[in-house]
């Protein structure tokens, strides 16, 4: 069960992952965000931006055929 969840479906990059981001900034170390998103460009941008920023994906989950939750662990 995640600690907080940000819905971005419909976001267009890269305001997902500044969105994310700036989530992650307010949320503490070791809290487990879950972020709703669009498929394709959208998750993979966030996926390998939050990675390459240290923080670690624990599981991507595929809601519909263009909706997944990613489940980012704050570093």
């Amino acid at each position: 069960m995640a600690d907080y969840e940000l819905d971005l479906t419909g976001v267009a990059c890269p305001m997902n992952f500044v969105k994310t981001r700036l989530f992650l900034d307010k949320i503490g170390s070791g809290d487990l965000l879950k972020v709703t998103l669009d498929g394709g460009e959208p998750l993979e941008s966030v996926t390998s931006s939050v990675q390459s920023e240290g923080h670690a994906i624990e599981d991507t989950v595929k809601l519909s055929e263009d909706s997944y939750s990613l489940f980012i662990r704050k570093a």
